[in-house]
């Protein structure tokens, strides 16, 4: 039996926690009643693909208001010199499936998302670890 090293214990240790405190709120009750149900994980209608799609759509979110100076729905929106002006389609490839995203924009043509940057079209590192969050809540 060989030793496990330090990193990938802490990393363990790490998993078990977020894992634990995700089920101990009850945030995961509805997914597991999904998957319960048979619904799939992976795939175009995978529980995997949406989680997935929600996550990167408010990060870039995030990143868009921490760009223009205000969150969405701001009575200041128009004291800033840049605004939101929408979203744009883009399908981004995973080892879990292909993910529609609508990035969000602005007005100038400035923001460089940095969540999926531009001309990035497959994700490799991100749905990993939240598959791998999900096995270690098994």
């Amino acid at each position: 039996m060989t030793k496990e090293s330090p990193e990938r214990a802490e990393r363990r240790r790490r998993q078990k926690e977020i894992a634990d405190g995700l089920k101990g709120s009850g945030a995961l009750d509805d997914i597991f009643a999904k998957i319960d149900a048979g619904e799939p994980l992976t795939g175009e209608q995978g529980l995997l693909g949406g989680m997935l799609k929600a996550a990167l759509e408010r990060g870039l979110g995030a990143e868009l208001t921490e760009h223009v100076g205000y969150d969405r729905g701001d009575a200041d929106a128009a004291e800033h010199p840049n605004s939101r002006n929408g979203t744009s389609p883009k399908t981004v490839a995973t080892q879990i499936g292909d993910v529609d995203l609508a990035v969000p924009r602005d007005r100038d043509g400035t923001f460089t998302p940095m969540l999926v940057p531009k001309g990035q079209r497959r994700l490799d590192g991100l749905d990993g670890m939240i598959i791998s969050l999900y096995a270690g809540g098994m």
